[in-house]
């Protein structure tokens, strides 16, 4: 108590002393703090005190001190009576809560019993779990190998059933291999056979087992007996493709193609006796298809229609007076020679079946050689391409087609060979030329390459004769006796009208093609028969009869080439109004004209005249080097066309029941409007 009034003087005295000085002074309270407290210190540094001071001044509380002048030592002292107030404040606060304390202290005691108590029955549970897990943990690696044992046990048992299956021969197999008919159940005992083949030949360790010993001889022995059994069997349906009228291709697909694994069998366990069935095949067939092939062009020769000879030349004149001369028409009436005209059709007719040579002979039909030689060529491609597959399914062998066909291809080389030679037709040679371009385009889309060789060595044969007729033509030009061919009139020669569909028909074959080796040969022959056409018009003794005779020949060629150039896309309707039109359907007539005859020519000219009118434009463009030439054609050519529908409009108008068509006819003025677009003068 002493003590507590001692600090309550003091602090009397201090605010008695606030109130004298009511100024802080920092240097007075520094000097009176080291006065007392670090006299006696002679190692403690006050360096940097007063700015830590400084610092202090923010501090509210430390402010509020030093601003009443409170020494730290007395301030400690009320600190520590206040703290000891509250300790005895709380001090009789846990004496009225001692009652509580004392009831908290037995609940605390009590809940420590019944928690020991849990303590020792969780640490028995821990110590059984401990011994039920350490029984698990047993019991699992237990199981384990149990399941390890009995995987090896069904593994090896697996394997040794497959063993077993695969090495014994069931009685059943046998007797279907020894007395068995070949069929389908057959075939599939002989892929049961062929895999035990295989399992005793190439697994190593079923070679050193003892069960082998006992079952190869067997194996061995059902080997050679299905060997033996399937070479009879597929050498007697072999045999029956040499049966007169048989249809080799549906042999093939329906009979011999359902036992082709007869054949893998034989190439697999019997490579001798395989090659003997190859062997055999390759022989009948070879056999059989030269045969057919040979029947075939013996067949086609009696159909064939002879064009020309190498007198049938553009130059030659046609007035022949010999004893020994032909029995047939003059050459310039025979216009085959040198004019295209419905010879074209064969190139839209590539894809048609092959002629039948009986049915044509039997209505006394011929045809030129181009006919003969795409319908010989359709029917090699279709034969080739069916064997060449066939050859692929059943042996697995496509070399096997070249033996096969080289009987076939020996037996069309000698023909055509013998056909060739003879041949004075240029524009025939060329269609042929054409031909075989397009039956390489159609093998090249079915992709069969087993012909290109062939079908090459053809062209290449092609042309050169080509060449040799064509010069043939261009030197009877060039030799011609104008004293013999002249002739004392200014109508058109029939040399220049031979020269001009001649040139027109080559110029139609060549369109699609582009040959500039052909364009250069035409511009040859055009040459010649330029100079032939001047020294026959200076025959005439006047000058007015010489260009006379040179306009009607140039004028006659003009309407050639646009004739040409119709026929190409409008020959239908051309054939139509030069045969039928002029007709008058009111009068008797065993045929009439009908609206179902001429309708499909009007729905066809109204479907594609656009379309066909600026295909000839294209055609003019690339045909002729002079621009204005070919649009002077190709003008004269569209308003004969206008001519012919014109004809086909009346002919319309003459049938009975004809106005039907009128929604369907295109009008004149829009062809005439359409013609316009291609007259302009450039």
């Amino acid at each position: 108590m002493a003590h507590v009034a001692t600090n309550k003087e003091g602090h009397s005295y201090d605010e008695n002393n606030d109130a004298q000085k009511m100024v802080f002074d920092l240097g007075a309270f520094v000097g009176d703090l080291t006065v007392e407290e670090d006299a006696s210190s002679d190692d403690i540094s006050l360096e940097g005190l007063q700015q830590e001071l400084e610092e202090c001044k923010n501090d509210d509380v430390v402010a509020n001190i030093l601003s009443k002048g409170t020494k730290l030592r007395e301030y400690t002292k009320g600190v520590e009576n206040n703290i000891r107030q509250v300790e005895l404040d709380s001090i009789q606060d846990y004496i009225k809560e001692s009652d509580n304390l004392v009831s908290l202290h037995d609940q605390i005691r009590d809940c420590d019993s019944i928690l020991s108590q849990m303590e020792t029955l969780l640490s028995g549970f821990q110590a059984e779990i401990g011994s039920i897990s350490s029984d698990i943990k047993i019991l699992q690696e237990k199981s384990m190998d149990m399941g390890l044992k009995l995987k090896n046990r069904k593994m090896t048992e697996s394997k040794l059933a497959k063993f077993v299956e695969d090495i014994i021969v069931p009685p059943k197999m046998v007797d279907i291999i020894v007395d068995g008919e070949v069929n389908d159940e057959y075939m599939r005992t002989l892929e049961i056979l062929s895999k035990k083949l295989k399992f005793v030949e190439v697994d190593l360790m079923v070679k050193t087992s003892k069960a082998l010993k006992d079952v190869q001889p067997e194996l061995e022995k059902l080997r050679q007996k299905a060997v033996s059994k399937v070479f009879d069997f597929i050498v007697q349906k072999l045999y029956a493709l040499r049966k007169p009228k048989t249809n080799i291709q549906i042999l093939q697909q329906n009979v011999l193609l359902k036992y082709k694994y007869v054949v893998s069998f034989l190439k697999e366990h019997g490579k001798e006796v395989y090659i003997e069935v190859r062997g055999a095949y390759i022989d009948t067939m070879n056999k059989v298809l030269s045969a057919h092939f040979r029947a075939y062009i013996q067949a086609l020769e009696k159909l064939q229609l002879d064009i020309a000879t190498s007198s049938d030349l553009i130059g030659v004149e046609t007035r022949n007076t010999s004893l020994f001369s032909r029995g047939r028409e003059p050459l310039k009436n025979r216009s085959a020679v040198f004019a295209l005209g419905e010879r074209r059709k064969i190139l839209k007719e590539i894809e048609e079946p092959a002629l039948i040579p009986h049915i044509a002979e039997a209505s006394s039909m011929k045809y030129p050689y181009e006919v003969l030689f795409r319908s010989l060529h359709k029917l090699l491609m279709d034969t080739a391409t069916s064997e060449y597959h066939f050859c692929d399914d059943f042996f697995g062998e496509e070399s096997i087609f070249y033996d096969i066909f080289a009987g076939p291809f020996s037996v069309i080389d000698e023909h055509f060979n013998s056909i060739l030679p003879n041949c004075y037709d240029a524009i025939g040679v060329m269609l042929m030329i054409r031909i075989i371009h397009q039956h390489q385009l159609i093998m090249s889309r079915r992709r069969i390459p087993c012909l290109d060789s062939y079908l090459d060595k053809v062209n290449i044969a092609l042309w050169p004769r080509f060449k040799m007729v064509f010069d043939l033509h261009l030197n009877s030009l060039r030799t011609a006796n104008v004293k013999t061919l002249w002739e004392d009139d200014v109508h058109p020669h029939y040399v220049m009208r031979r020269y001009a569909e001649f040139t027109a028909s080559l110029i139609h074959l060549n369109v699609e093609y582009g040959d500039g080796q052909l364009e250069l040969n035409l511009e040859r022959l055009r040459m010649a028969i330029d100079d032939l056409l001047i020294k026959l018009a200076k025959s005439f003794p006047r000058p007015k009869l010489q260009t006379v005779f040179l306009i009607n020949n140039y004028d006659m060629t003009i309407a050639v080439l646009k004739e040409e150039l119709l026929l190409e896309h409008f020959s239908d309707l051309i054939k139509f109004v030069k045969t039928r039109a002029s007709e008058d359907p009111s009068a008797s007539s065993e045929k009439p004209i009908t609206v179902a005859e001429v309708e499909p020519l009007v729905k066809d000219f109204g479907s594609r005249w656009k379309a066909a009118i600026e295909l000839m434009h294209k055609d003019v463009i690339t045909s002729f080097s002079n621009f204005l030439c070919g649009m002077e054609i190709l003008r004269a050519a569209l308003t004969q066309l206008l001519l012919y529908y014109t004809r086909l409009s009346d002919s319309i108008k003459r049938i009975v029941g004809g106005s039907a068509l009128n929604k369907d006819l295109v009008s004149i003025s829009s062809i005439m409007y359409e013609i316009r677009k291609y007259s302009r003068t450039f």
